[in-house]
């Protein structure tokens, strides 16, 4: 069932929003060579803990997957798409790039948002692939406001990414947003114009394009969690949780 979101509620999203942002803030400053992602769990869960609120993953459980999350952060290192689990032993490298995805709870509401940052000097193709899915993220939300439709923001983020050569993961969607993790509507990266839901001021969720620079087709590996492309290809992931207002749309996760 799809909520529009009363004033208090939006309110209380824009506390988990800005917790999520916080902690993306903090990714950005120690994501260096040599840090291990449980590191980065470690400093999210501190966070976390000093706002007094919960983190969304810890625990998530998804169909098909026997065991729960066992991160509070998901990070996912170059060829990994989304859900890479934080480990002593994953040690980031000069040139990689990771993708942090982070979600909070706060008073009963979610926030949820995800960045993708070059560990030290990376290639010029990673460059390349981190602008083009940060630029996919901003088309789709360019299309937020009402009387626009689902189907808009998917063939904006699709058009803006075949248009430069990229692969896009079709498999996975962004997702309405609120007093649960996930809710209706899906919000798929690709789409028709004109299609799909009609936007109404007070829906809140969640745009998250993915893009790598091989072939579209992913996999997951044996833990169940962690999806990586078939080909090897790297991989990016940036998102936002997202109000549709009167007169718009506001981000709810200001990591930027």
């Amino acid at each position: 069932m799809i909520t529009l979101k009363k004033p208090q509620e939006v309110e209380r999203m824009r506390h988990a929003g800005q917790l999520v942002a916080d902690i993306l803030k903090l990714m950005r400053d120690i994501v260096k060579p040599g840090v291990d992602t449980m590191t980065l769990d470690e400093a999210a869960c501190s966070l976390i803990d000093r706002a007094n609120a919960k983190a969304a993953f810890k625990g998530h459980r998804a169909p098909g997957i026997s065991v729960p999350f066992p991160g509070s952060i998901c990070v996912s290192i170059n060829d990994e798409v989304v859900h890479g689990i934080p480990s002593r032993e994953r040690i980031l490298e000069e040139g990689d790039i990771i993708s942090v995805d982070v979600g909070a709870v706060v008073e009963g509401y979610f926030g949820d948002a995800a960045c993708t940052y070059p560990v030290g000097a990376t290639s010029a193709t990673r460059e390349v692939l981190l602008e083009v899915t940060y630029k996919a993220l901003h088309a789709g939300i360019g299309q937020v406001t009402p009387g626009k439709t689902i189907g808009d923001i998917g063939h904006a983020i699709e058009a803006w990414t075949m248009s430069r050569g990229c692969g896009l993961v079709r498999d996975y969607a962004g997702h309405g947003i609120g007093r649960k993790l996930h809710e209706a509507p899906q919000v798929p990266n690709h789409g028709r114009a004109g299609s799909g839901l009609t936007l109404r001021a007070g829906l809140t969720f969640c745009i998250e394009p993915m893009v790598m620079n091989g072939k579209e087709k992913v996999k997951s590996l044996k833990n169940g969690w962690t999806v990586v492309t078939c080909d090897g290809s790297d991989a990016a992931h940036f998102e936002h949780t997202i109000l549709v207002t009167e007169e718009g749309s506001e981000i709810l996760t200001p990591w930027e």
